[in-house]
Protein backbone atom coordinates (compact mmCIF):
# COMPACT_ATOMS: atom_id res chain seq x y z
CA UNK A 1 0.00 0.00 0.00
CA UNK A 2 1.67 3.11 -1.28
CA UNK A 3 0.27 5.33 1.49
CA UNK A 4 2.04 3.47 4.30
CA UNK A 5 5.37 4.92 5.41
CA UNK A 6 7.19 5.41 8.68
CA UNK A 7 6.64 9.16 8.48
CA UNK A 8 2.89 8.68 7.92
CA UNK A 9 2.63 6.25 10.83
CA UNK A 10 4.60 8.60 13.10
CA UNK A 11 2.44 11.59 12.11
CA UNK A 12 -0.81 9.75 12.77
CA UNK A 13 0.25 8.04 16.00
CA UNK A 14 2.52 10.61 17.59
CA UNK A 15 6.03 9.92 18.80
CA UNK A 16 5.06 8.03 21.96
CA UNK A 17 2.64 5.58 20.31
CA UNK A 18 5.02 5.14 17.37
CA UNK A 19 7.87 4.16 19.67
CA UNK A 20 5.64 1.82 21.66
CA UNK A 21 4.38 0.23 18.46
CA UNK A 22 7.93 -0.70 17.52
CA UNK A 23 7.93 -3.05 20.50
CA UNK A 24 4.88 -4.95 19.24
CA UNK A 25 6.20 -6.25 15.93
CA UNK A 26 6.45 -9.82 17.27
CA UNK A 27 2.82 -9.60 18.46
CA UNK A 28 1.38 -9.19 14.94
CA UNK A 29 -0.22 -12.31 13.43
CA UNK A 30 -2.75 -13.32 10.80
CA UNK A 31 -1.91 -10.54 8.33
CA UNK A 32 -4.40 -10.40 5.45
CA UNK A 33 -3.98 -8.07 2.51
CA UNK A 34 -6.86 -6.77 0.43
CA UNK A 35 -7.15 -4.14 -2.26
CA UNK A 36 -6.62 -0.99 -0.20
CA UNK A 37 -6.71 -2.59 3.23
CA UNK A 38 -4.66 -4.78 5.53
CA UNK A 39 -5.95 -6.56 8.64
CA UNK A 40 -4.26 -8.53 11.41
CA UNK A 41 -4.44 -9.47 15.06
CA UNK A 42 -2.07 -7.86 17.55
CA UNK A 43 -1.55 -9.32 20.97
CA UNK A 44 -1.50 -6.69 23.74
CA UNK A 45 -3.30 -6.86 27.08
CA UNK A 46 -5.58 -9.08 24.99
CA UNK A 47 -5.86 -9.88 21.29
CA UNK A 48 -6.97 -6.87 19.23
CA UNK A 49 -8.22 -6.74 15.65
CA UNK A 50 -6.61 -3.96 13.59
CA UNK A 51 -7.16 -2.67 10.08
CA UNK A 52 -5.26 -0.17 7.96
CA UNK A 53 -7.01 1.39 4.98
CA UNK A 54 -6.38 4.03 2.35
CA UNK A 55 -9.25 6.51 2.74
CA UNK A 56 -8.11 8.22 -0.46
CA UNK A 57 -5.00 8.62 -2.57
CA UNK A 58 -2.19 8.54 -0.04
CA UNK A 59 -4.65 9.05 2.89
CA UNK A 60 -3.85 6.40 5.47
CA UNK A 61 -6.42 5.55 8.18
CA UNK A 62 -6.75 2.80 10.72
CA UNK A 63 -9.08 1.18 13.22
CA UNK A 64 -8.28 -0.93 16.27
CA UNK A 65 -10.68 -2.31 18.86
CA UNK A 66 -8.35 -1.67 21.80
CA UNK A 67 -9.70 0.91 24.31
CA UNK A 68 -7.39 3.66 23.02
CA UNK A 69 -8.21 2.88 19.41
CA UNK A 70 -11.96 2.83 20.10
CA UNK A 71 -11.64 6.46 21.17
CA UNK A 72 -10.58 7.27 17.62
CA UNK A 73 -6.82 7.28 18.21
CA UNK A 74 -4.18 5.82 15.93
CA UNK A 75 -2.74 3.39 18.48
CA UNK A 76 0.49 1.41 18.91
CA UNK A 77 -1.16 -1.74 17.51
CA UNK A 78 -1.85 0.04 14.21
CA UNK A 79 1.76 1.22 14.18
CA UNK A 80 2.91 -2.36 14.68
CA UNK A 81 0.80 -3.55 11.74
CA UNK A 82 2.02 -0.69 9.56
CA UNK A 83 5.66 -1.45 10.32
CA UNK A 84 5.03 -5.13 9.64
CA UNK A 85 3.55 -4.25 6.24
CA UNK A 86 6.56 -2.07 5.45
CA UNK A 87 8.90 -4.95 6.30
CA UNK A 88 7.03 -7.08 3.76
CA UNK A 89 6.50 -4.38 1.13
CA UNK A 90 8.05 -6.40 -1.72
CA UNK A 91 5.21 -8.93 -1.65
CA UNK A 92 2.40 -6.36 -1.35
CA UNK A 93 1.72 -5.75 -5.07
CA UNK A 94 1.31 -9.47 -5.68
CA UNK A 95 -0.97 -9.88 -2.65
CA UNK A 96 -3.12 -6.89 -3.63
CA UNK A 97 -3.53 -8.23 -7.16
CA UNK A 98 -4.50 -11.61 -5.77
CA UNK A 99 -7.10 -9.92 -3.53
CA UNK A 100 -8.55 -8.02 -6.52
CA UNK A 101 -8.68 -11.22 -8.55
CA UNK A 102 -10.48 -13.07 -5.75
CA UNK A 103 -12.98 -10.22 -5.38
CA UNK A 104 -13.69 -10.18 -9.11
CA UNK A 105 -14.23 -13.92 -9.12
CA UNK A 106 -16.57 -13.64 -6.12
CA UNK A 107 -18.58 -10.73 -7.56
CA UNK A 108 -18.77 -12.46 -10.93
CA UNK A 109 -20.07 -15.63 -9.31
CA UNK A 110 -22.66 -13.72 -7.25
CA UNK A 111 -23.80 -11.81 -10.31
CA UNK A 112 -24.50 -15.07 -12.05
CA UNK A 113 -26.76 -16.43 -9.33
CA UNK A 114 -30.49 -16.27 -9.64
CA UNK A 115 -32.69 -14.52 -7.08
CA UNK A 116 -33.64 -17.83 -5.49
CA UNK A 117 -30.01 -18.92 -5.31
CA UNK A 118 -29.01 -15.61 -3.67
CA UNK A 119 -31.85 -15.94 -1.15
CA UNK A 120 -30.76 -19.47 -0.36
CA UNK A 121 -27.20 -18.26 0.17
CA UNK A 122 -28.35 -15.47 2.50
CA UNK A 123 -30.56 -17.90 4.44
CA UNK A 124 -27.59 -20.19 4.86
CA UNK A 125 -25.40 -17.36 6.16
CA UNK A 126 -27.94 -15.96 8.64
CA UNK A 127 -28.52 -19.49 9.89
CA UNK A 128 -24.82 -19.74 10.75
CA UNK A 129 -24.08 -16.13 11.76
CA UNK A 130 -26.29 -14.88 14.58
CA UNK A 131 -24.88 -11.35 14.43
CA UNK A 132 -25.55 -11.07 10.70
CA UNK A 133 -29.09 -12.30 11.27
CA UNK A 134 -29.70 -9.61 13.87
CA UNK A 135 -28.32 -6.86 11.65
CA UNK A 136 -30.57 -7.92 8.79
CA UNK A 137 -33.58 -8.26 11.09
CA UNK A 138 -33.05 -4.71 12.29
CA UNK A 139 -32.75 -3.44 8.74
CA UNK A 140 -35.90 -5.28 7.74
CA UNK A 141 -37.86 -3.93 10.70
CA UNK A 142 -36.60 -0.43 9.97
CA UNK A 143 -37.56 -0.70 6.32
CA UNK A 144 -41.10 -1.81 7.27
CA UNK A 145 -41.41 0.97 9.85
CA UNK A 146 -42.12 -1.71 12.48
CA UNK A 147 -41.31 0.15 15.71
CA UNK A 148 -42.43 -2.76 17.89
CA UNK A 149 -40.07 -5.15 16.12
CA UNK A 150 -37.16 -2.71 16.31
CA UNK A 151 -37.86 -2.08 20.00
CA UNK A 152 -37.86 -5.82 20.69
CA UNK A 153 -34.56 -6.29 18.88
CA UNK A 154 -32.96 -3.30 20.63
CA UNK A 155 -34.03 -4.73 24.00
CA UNK A 156 -32.57 -8.09 23.00
CA UNK A 157 -29.27 -6.50 21.98
CA UNK A 158 -29.02 -4.62 25.28
CA UNK A 159 -29.91 -7.68 27.37
CA UNK A 160 -26.93 -8.84 29.45
CA UNK A 161 -28.43 -12.32 29.92
CA UNK A 162 -26.42 -14.21 27.27
CA UNK A 163 -23.15 -12.81 28.67
CA UNK A 164 -23.86 -12.90 32.40
CA UNK A 165 -22.96 -15.55 34.91
CA UNK A 166 -25.00 -15.32 38.10
CA UNK A 167 -26.48 -12.07 36.81
CA UNK A 168 -23.14 -10.27 36.26
CA UNK A 169 -21.01 -9.75 33.14
CA UNK A 170 -17.37 -10.32 34.02
CA UNK A 171 -14.52 -8.30 32.51
CA UNK A 172 -13.67 -11.07 30.02
CA UNK A 173 -17.19 -10.91 28.51
CA UNK A 174 -17.79 -7.15 28.81
CA UNK A 175 -16.37 -6.34 25.41
CA UNK A 176 -18.50 -8.92 23.62
CA UNK A 177 -21.59 -7.47 25.30
CA UNK A 178 -20.52 -3.96 24.33
CA UNK A 179 -20.06 -5.02 20.70
CA UNK A 180 -23.63 -6.34 20.69
CA UNK A 181 -25.02 -3.24 22.42
CA UNK A 182 -23.25 -1.02 19.90
CA UNK A 183 -25.34 -2.59 17.11
CA UNK A 184 -28.52 -1.39 18.82
CA UNK A 185 -27.14 2.14 18.99
CA UNK A 186 -26.13 1.94 15.34
CA UNK A 187 -29.72 1.18 14.33
CA UNK A 188 -31.04 4.07 16.40
CA UNK A 189 -28.45 6.33 14.79
CA UNK A 190 -29.64 5.30 11.33
CA UNK A 191 -33.23 6.13 12.26
CA UNK A 192 -32.13 9.48 13.71
CA UNK A 193 -30.75 10.49 10.33
CA UNK A 194 -34.14 10.00 8.67
CA UNK A 195 -36.68 12.81 9.04
CA UNK A 196 -39.56 10.38 8.70
CA UNK A 197 -38.25 8.07 11.43
CA UNK A 198 -36.62 10.60 13.78
CA UNK A 199 -39.54 10.49 16.25
CA UNK A 200 -39.05 6.73 16.57
CA UNK A 201 -35.33 7.30 17.10
CA UNK A 202 -36.06 9.68 20.01
CA UNK A 203 -38.30 7.10 21.66
CA UNK A 204 -35.85 4.26 21.16
CA UNK A 205 -32.84 6.33 22.29
CA UNK A 206 -34.52 7.20 25.58
CA UNK A 207 -35.56 3.61 26.18
CA UNK A 208 -32.04 2.43 25.34
CA UNK A 209 -30.58 4.90 27.84
CA UNK A 210 -32.69 3.35 30.60
CA UNK A 211 -31.78 -0.18 29.56
CA UNK A 212 -28.08 0.70 29.38
CA UNK A 213 -28.25 2.34 32.82
CA UNK A 214 -29.70 -0.87 34.24
CA UNK A 215 -27.12 -2.98 32.43
CA UNK A 216 -24.06 -1.03 33.57
CA UNK A 217 -24.85 -1.88 37.19
CA UNK A 218 -24.10 -5.51 36.35
CA UNK A 219 -21.21 -5.21 33.91
CA UNK A 220 -17.48 -4.90 34.65
CA UNK A 221 -16.96 -1.91 32.39
CA UNK A 222 -13.35 -1.26 33.44
CA UNK A 223 -12.37 -0.33 29.87
CA UNK A 224 -15.24 2.15 29.50
CA UNK A 225 -16.96 0.45 26.55
CA UNK A 226 -20.46 1.25 27.84
CA UNK A 227 -19.49 4.85 28.44
CA UNK A 228 -18.61 5.15 24.75
CA UNK A 229 -21.92 3.56 23.79
CA UNK A 230 -23.75 5.98 26.09
CA UNK A 231 -22.01 8.87 24.37
CA UNK A 232 -23.11 7.54 20.97
CA UNK A 233 -26.67 7.28 22.27
CA UNK A 234 -26.58 10.92 23.35
CA UNK A 235 -25.42 11.94 19.87
CA UNK A 236 -28.18 9.88 18.24
CA UNK A 237 -30.81 11.45 20.52
CA UNK A 238 -29.65 14.99 19.73
CA UNK A 239 -29.57 14.30 15.99
CA UNK A 240 -33.06 12.79 16.15
CA UNK A 241 -34.36 15.83 18.03
CA UNK A 242 -32.87 18.14 15.42
CA UNK A 243 -34.50 16.15 12.65
CA UNK A 244 -37.90 15.65 14.29
CA UNK A 245 -38.29 19.00 16.08
CA UNK A 246 -40.15 17.62 19.13
CA UNK A 247 -42.57 19.68 21.20
CA UNK A 248 -40.36 22.11 23.19
CA UNK A 249 -42.18 21.74 26.52
CA UNK A 250 -41.98 17.95 26.48
CA UNK A 251 -38.29 18.05 25.50
CA UNK A 252 -37.47 20.60 28.21
CA UNK A 253 -39.14 18.48 30.88
CA UNK A 254 -37.36 15.36 29.69
CA UNK A 255 -33.95 17.09 29.63
CA UNK A 256 -34.33 18.42 33.18
CA UNK A 257 -35.56 15.06 34.42
CA UNK A 258 -32.67 13.31 32.72
CA UNK A 259 -30.06 15.75 34.04
CA UNK A 260 -31.36 15.70 37.61
CA UNK A 261 -32.46 12.10 37.84
CA UNK A 262 -30.68 8.75 37.97
CA UNK A 263 -31.66 7.76 34.46
CA UNK A 264 -28.25 6.86 33.10
CA UNK A 265 -25.64 7.11 35.88
CA UNK A 266 -23.78 9.70 33.78
CA UNK A 267 -23.32 7.33 30.85
CA UNK A 268 -24.78 9.63 28.22
CA UNK A 269 -23.60 12.93 29.71
CA UNK A 270 -26.32 14.90 27.91
CA UNK A 271 -25.89 18.68 28.10
CA UNK A 272 -29.28 20.45 27.89
CA UNK A 273 -27.56 23.51 26.42
CA UNK A 274 -26.77 21.47 23.29
CA UNK A 275 -30.53 21.48 22.62
CA UNK A 276 -30.93 25.26 22.66
CA UNK A 277 -31.62 25.46 18.93
CA UNK A 278 -34.20 22.66 19.13
CA UNK A 279 -35.88 24.08 22.23
CA UNK A 280 -36.15 27.63 20.96
CA UNK A 281 -36.96 30.56 23.24
CA UNK A 282 -40.08 28.92 24.67
CA UNK A 283 -38.35 25.67 25.52
CA UNK A 284 -35.26 27.36 26.99
CA UNK A 285 -37.47 29.55 29.21
CA UNK A 286 -39.20 26.47 30.57
CA UNK A 287 -35.86 24.69 30.97
CA UNK A 288 -34.59 27.55 33.13
CA UNK A 289 -37.83 27.68 35.12
CA UNK A 290 -37.81 23.96 35.86
CA UNK A 291 -34.14 24.05 36.79
CA UNK A 292 -34.70 26.98 39.16
CA UNK A 293 -37.57 25.16 40.84
CA UNK A 294 -35.49 22.02 41.25
CA UNK A 295 -32.56 23.96 42.68
CA UNK A 296 -34.75 25.84 45.15
CA UNK A 297 -36.07 22.49 46.31
CA UNK A 298 -32.58 21.06 46.81
CA UNK A 299 -29.94 23.80 46.98
CA UNK A 300 -27.23 21.35 48.00
CA UNK A 301 -27.93 18.77 45.33
CA UNK A 302 -24.90 18.35 43.08
CA UNK A 303 -26.89 17.86 39.88
CA UNK A 304 -29.20 20.77 40.66
CA UNK A 305 -26.30 23.09 41.42
CA UNK A 306 -24.37 22.06 38.33
CA UNK A 307 -27.28 22.54 35.92
CA UNK A 308 -28.29 25.82 37.54
CA UNK A 309 -24.72 27.10 37.29
CA UNK A 310 -24.39 26.01 33.64
CA UNK A 311 -27.56 27.82 32.64
CA UNK A 312 -26.62 30.94 34.59
CA UNK A 313 -23.16 31.07 33.02
CA UNK A 314 -24.59 30.53 29.57
CA UNK A 315 -26.90 33.46 30.20
CA UNK A 316 -24.09 35.60 31.59
CA UNK A 317 -25.89 35.98 34.95
CA UNK A 318 -23.00 36.15 37.44
CA UNK A 319 -25.28 36.98 40.38
CA UNK A 320 -27.21 33.75 39.90
CA UNK A 321 -23.93 31.81 39.69
CA UNK A 322 -22.89 33.38 43.00
CA UNK A 323 -26.26 32.63 44.57
CA UNK A 324 -25.91 28.97 43.60
CA UNK A 325 -22.52 28.72 45.30
CA UNK A 326 -23.51 30.86 48.27
CA UNK A 327 -26.36 28.50 49.08
CA UNK A 328 -23.91 25.75 49.98
CA UNK A 329 -20.68 27.20 51.36
CA UNK A 330 -17.91 24.75 52.20
CA UNK A 331 -16.44 25.22 55.72
CA UNK A 332 -12.93 25.17 54.20
CA UNK A 333 -13.55 28.45 52.39
CA UNK A 334 -13.20 26.76 48.99
CA UNK A 335 -16.62 27.94 47.83
CA UNK A 336 -15.78 31.51 48.85
CA UNK A 337 -12.72 31.27 46.62
CA UNK A 338 -14.81 29.97 43.70
CA UNK A 339 -17.13 32.94 44.10
CA UNK A 340 -14.16 35.32 44.26
CA UNK A 341 -12.83 33.95 40.98
CA UNK A 342 -16.23 34.32 39.34
CA UNK A 343 -16.39 37.95 40.46
CA UNK A 344 -12.86 38.60 39.24
CA UNK A 345 -13.83 37.23 35.84
CA UNK A 346 -16.82 39.58 35.87
CA UNK A 347 -14.44 42.46 36.72
CA UNK A 348 -15.89 43.03 40.17
CA UNK A 349 -12.67 42.84 42.22
CA UNK A 350 -13.92 44.63 45.34
CA UNK A 351 -16.74 42.13 45.79
CA UNK A 352 -14.31 39.30 45.08
CA UNK A 353 -12.03 40.50 47.87
CA UNK A 354 -14.92 40.75 50.32
CA UNK A 355 -16.00 37.20 49.57
CA UNK A 356 -12.44 35.92 50.03
CA UNK A 357 -12.12 37.71 53.37
CA UNK A 358 -15.48 36.36 54.42
CA UNK A 359 -14.11 32.88 53.72
CA UNK A 360 -11.43 33.45 56.35
CA UNK A 361 -13.94 34.90 58.79
CA UNK A 362 -16.41 32.03 58.33
CA UNK A 363 -13.80 29.32 58.88
CA UNK A 364 -13.80 27.97 62.40
CA UNK A 365 -10.25 26.68 62.30
CA UNK A 366 -7.56 28.08 59.99
CA UNK A 367 -5.89 24.68 60.06
CA UNK A 368 -8.75 23.45 57.87
CA UNK A 369 -8.79 26.41 55.48
CA UNK A 370 -8.27 25.91 51.77
CA UNK A 371 -4.66 27.07 51.36
CA UNK A 372 -5.53 28.42 47.92
CA UNK A 373 -7.85 30.93 49.59
CA UNK A 374 -5.01 32.16 51.81
CA UNK A 375 -2.74 32.41 48.76
CA UNK A 376 -5.40 34.35 46.85
CA UNK A 377 -5.88 36.87 49.66
CA UNK A 378 -2.17 37.38 50.20
CA UNK A 379 -1.72 38.01 46.47
CA UNK A 380 -4.50 40.57 46.55
CA UNK A 381 -3.04 42.23 49.65
CA UNK A 382 0.33 42.41 47.94
CA UNK A 383 -1.18 44.03 44.83
CA UNK A 384 -2.92 46.59 47.05
CA UNK A 385 0.24 47.29 49.07
CA UNK A 386 -1.43 45.88 52.18
CA UNK A 387 1.68 43.98 53.24
CA UNK A 388 0.94 44.00 57.01
CA UNK A 389 -2.41 42.33 56.28
CA UNK A 390 -0.63 39.64 54.25
CA UNK A 391 1.83 39.05 57.08
CA UNK A 392 -0.96 38.85 59.66
CA UNK A 393 -2.84 36.27 57.59
CA UNK A 394 0.28 34.21 56.94
CA UNK A 395 1.12 34.38 60.65
CA UNK A 396 -2.33 33.16 61.70
CA UNK A 397 -2.19 30.40 59.11
CA UNK A 398 1.25 29.31 60.28
CA UNK A 399 0.17 29.18 63.93
CA UNK A 400 -2.81 27.07 62.94
CA UNK A 401 -0.86 24.70 60.66
CA UNK A 402 2.73 24.76 62.00
CA UNK A 403 4.12 23.18 58.84
CA UNK A 404 7.31 23.93 56.95
CA UNK A 405 5.28 25.22 53.99
CA UNK A 406 3.35 27.66 56.20
CA UNK A 407 6.67 28.79 57.72
CA UNK A 408 8.12 29.43 54.27
CA UNK A 409 5.05 31.39 53.20
CA UNK A 410 5.23 33.52 56.35
CA UNK A 411 8.89 34.20 55.63
CA UNK A 412 8.16 35.39 52.08
CA UNK A 413 5.38 37.73 53.27
CA UNK A 414 7.43 39.09 56.19
CA UNK A 415 10.51 39.66 54.06
CA UNK A 416 8.39 41.65 51.61
CA UNK A 417 7.17 43.75 54.56
CA UNK A 418 10.70 44.05 56.04
CA UNK A 419 9.70 42.47 59.35
CA UNK A 420 11.07 38.94 59.06
CA UNK A 421 13.50 38.96 62.03
CA UNK A 422 10.72 39.65 64.54
CA UNK A 423 8.27 37.28 62.83
CA UNK A 424 10.93 34.59 62.62
CA UNK A 425 11.70 34.75 66.31
CA UNK A 426 8.02 34.43 67.19
CA UNK A 427 7.50 31.58 64.72
CA UNK A 428 10.54 29.66 65.98
CA UNK A 429 9.29 30.08 69.54
CA UNK A 430 6.08 28.32 68.53
CA UNK A 431 8.03 25.51 66.87
CA UNK A 432 10.38 25.16 69.86
CA UNK A 433 7.38 24.74 72.12
CA UNK A 434 6.05 22.01 69.79
CA UNK A 435 9.43 20.26 69.71
CA UNK A 436 9.70 20.45 73.51
CA UNK A 437 6.26 18.87 73.90
CA UNK A 438 7.16 16.04 71.55
CA UNK A 439 5.03 17.15 68.61
CA UNK A 440 6.39 15.58 65.43
CA UNK A 441 5.03 16.75 62.07
CA UNK A 442 8.17 17.60 60.12
CA UNK A 443 10.12 15.68 57.50
CA UNK A 444 9.91 11.98 58.26
CA UNK A 445 7.99 12.69 61.45
CA UNK A 446 10.64 14.85 63.14
CA UNK A 447 10.18 18.31 64.66
CA UNK A 448 9.20 21.04 62.21
CA UNK A 449 11.67 23.22 64.08
CA UNK A 450 14.58 21.31 62.56
CA UNK A 451 13.17 21.62 59.05
CA UNK A 452 12.56 25.35 59.49
CA UNK A 453 16.10 26.01 60.74
CA UNK A 454 17.58 23.94 57.93
CA UNK A 455 15.43 25.85 55.45
CA UNK A 456 16.78 29.09 56.91
CA UNK A 457 20.32 27.73 56.43
CA UNK A 458 20.83 28.15 60.19
CA UNK A 459 22.74 24.89 60.45
CA UNK A 460 24.31 25.43 63.88
CA UNK A 461 20.93 26.24 65.42
CA UNK A 462 19.38 23.21 63.70
CA UNK A 463 22.15 20.94 65.07
CA UNK A 464 21.70 22.35 68.56
CA UNK A 465 17.93 21.89 68.38
CA UNK A 466 18.27 18.32 67.12
CA UNK A 467 20.66 17.52 69.97
CA UNK A 468 18.24 18.97 72.52
CA UNK A 469 14.87 17.75 71.24
CA UNK A 470 15.81 14.83 69.00
CA UNK A 471 15.25 14.50 65.27
CA UNK A 472 14.17 12.00 62.65
CA UNK A 473 16.90 10.01 60.87
CA UNK A 474 16.24 11.89 57.63
CA UNK A 475 16.72 15.17 59.46
CA UNK A 476 19.96 13.91 61.00
CA UNK A 477 21.13 12.89 57.52
CA UNK A 478 20.31 16.34 56.14
CA UNK A 479 22.21 17.93 59.05
CA UNK A 480 25.23 15.69 58.51
CA UNK A 481 25.32 16.55 54.82
CA UNK A 482 25.28 20.25 55.70
CA UNK A 483 28.09 20.11 58.31
CA UNK A 484 30.29 17.52 56.62
CA UNK A 485 32.71 20.10 55.23
CA UNK A 486 33.14 22.08 58.48
CA UNK A 487 32.47 19.49 61.19
CA UNK A 488 33.39 16.13 59.66
CA UNK A 489 33.70 14.35 63.00
CA UNK A 490 30.11 15.17 63.99
CA UNK A 491 28.86 14.24 60.52
CA UNK A 492 30.80 10.96 60.64
CA UNK A 493 29.08 9.98 63.87
CA UNK A 494 25.68 10.46 62.24
CA UNK A 495 26.59 8.48 59.13
CA UNK A 496 27.94 5.54 61.13
CA UNK A 497 24.85 5.43 63.33
CA UNK A 498 22.55 5.44 60.32
CA UNK A 499 24.59 2.76 58.53
CA UNK A 500 24.47 0.22 61.38
CA UNK A 501 20.82 -0.89 60.99
CA UNK A 502 21.09 -0.93 57.18
CA UNK A 503 23.85 -3.52 57.33
CA UNK A 504 21.33 -5.93 58.86
CA UNK A 505 18.78 -5.49 56.05
CA UNK A 506 18.52 -6.66 52.45
CA UNK A 507 17.18 -5.25 49.20
CA UNK A 508 18.62 -3.11 46.43
CA UNK A 509 17.11 0.10 47.82
CA UNK A 510 18.82 -0.62 51.16
CA UNK A 511 22.11 -1.31 49.42
CA UNK A 512 21.94 2.03 47.61
CA UNK A 513 21.32 3.88 50.89
CA UNK A 514 24.21 2.06 52.58
CA UNK A 515 26.55 2.81 49.68
CA UNK A 516 25.64 6.50 49.80
CA UNK A 517 26.40 6.60 53.53
CA UNK A 518 29.74 4.86 53.01
CA UNK A 519 30.74 7.42 50.38
CA UNK A 520 29.90 10.21 52.83
CA UNK A 521 31.86 8.46 55.57
CA UNK A 522 34.87 8.15 53.28
CA UNK A 523 34.71 11.89 52.60
CA UNK A 524 34.62 12.62 56.36
CA UNK A 525 37.64 10.39 57.00
CA UNK A 526 39.47 12.10 54.16
CA UNK A 527 38.87 15.49 55.75
CA UNK A 528 39.95 14.13 59.15
CA UNK A 529 43.04 12.48 57.68
CA UNK A 530 41.95 9.07 58.99
CA UNK A 531 41.63 7.13 55.75
CA UNK A 532 43.22 4.04 57.31
CA UNK A 533 40.46 3.90 59.89
CA UNK A 534 37.87 3.94 57.11
CA UNK A 535 39.74 1.17 55.26
CA UNK A 536 39.57 -1.03 58.37
CA UNK A 537 35.84 -0.27 58.79
CA UNK A 538 35.07 -0.97 55.14
CA UNK A 539 37.10 -4.20 55.08
CA UNK A 540 35.23 -5.50 58.10
CA UNK A 541 31.89 -4.55 56.58
CA UNK A 542 32.67 -6.24 53.26
CA UNK A 543 33.76 -9.39 55.04
CA UNK A 544 30.56 -9.44 57.07
CA UNK A 545 28.31 -8.69 54.05
CA UNK A 546 30.09 -10.77 51.38
CA UNK A 547 27.03 -12.97 50.74
CA UNK A 548 25.09 -9.94 49.49
CA UNK A 549 26.26 -10.04 45.88
CA UNK A 550 24.29 -6.99 44.72
CA UNK A 551 25.75 -4.94 47.55
CA UNK A 552 29.28 -6.10 46.70
CA UNK A 553 28.70 -5.20 43.07
CA UNK A 554 27.44 -1.75 44.02
CA UNK A 555 30.43 -1.13 46.28
CA UNK A 556 32.79 -2.16 43.51
CA UNK A 557 31.09 0.24 41.10
CA UNK A 558 31.76 3.14 43.49
CA UNK A 559 35.33 2.15 44.28
CA UNK A 560 34.53 1.08 47.85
Amino acid sequence: MEGISESALRALAGQRSFERGQGYLDAVSGVQVGDGWVTASVRGAERYEVELTLAGPGELAGECDCPYGMEGNFCKHLVALGLTVLARREGLPRQRKAARDRAQVLYGWLSGLSKDELLALVREQIGEDRQLRRRLELRAASARGDLAAIRALVRELLDIGPFAQYGYVEYADARAYADQARKAVSVIGELAGSTSRADDAITLAREAMLLLADAVENVDDSDGWLGQIGGDLAVAHLEACRAAGPEPEELARWLVGHALGDMDDGLTDIDPLDYEEVLGDEGMALLRKLTLEAWRGNRRGWAEKYLMERLAKAGGDVDVVIAVHAADLAPSGHTHLVIAHELDTARRPDEALRWAERGIEDTRDLADIDTALVDYLCDRYGQADRLPDAVALRRDHFVARRTLLAYRQLRVAAQAANCWPAEREAALAVLRADAGSGQRDGYGGGPVLIDALLDDKDIDAAWHAATETGAHDQQWLALADQIRATRPADALGVYRRLAEPLAKQTGNAIYEQLTSLLLSMRECHRRLGSQDEFTVYLTALRTDQKRKRNLMRLLDQHGL
